[in-house]
């Protein structure tokens, strides 16, 4: 049954990752990190309306050490949650800037 679920996906996202290993549940924040930022339209509705949830989707997403900028804008309007919640944001923002001589 899950094999077939991560079968929907488009075949370029997990390229790296074998589907036979990968679990919907153990590895939620791995498979919603590379939909918001590598996935097209599909990919998010499937995990938004069949997947997971929208409400899921935000929950993991506040934790994810990483997103790109743009996949941030999104799910922070989706989720209509402020940006400076998200891990990803704090983390980007508190690298020191470079020393300027």
């Amino acid at each position: 049954m899950e094999q077939q679920l991560l079968s929907r996906f488009s075949k370029n996202l997990f390229w790296d990752a074998d589907l036979n290993e990968l679990d919907v549940e153990k590895h939620g924040s791995y498979i919603v990190n590379r939909v918001l930022d590598r996935g097209r339209w599909e990919d998010w509705l499937f995990i938004r309306d069949e997947l997971y949830g929208l409400e899921k989707i935000k929950h993991i997403a506040l934790d994810l050490r990483s997103l790109l900028p743009q996949s941030l804008a999104f799910i922070a309007t989706v989720t209509r949650t402020p940006e400076n919640q998200f891990r990803c944001y704090k983390q980007t923002r508190s690298k020191s800037p470079h020393w300027i001589y």
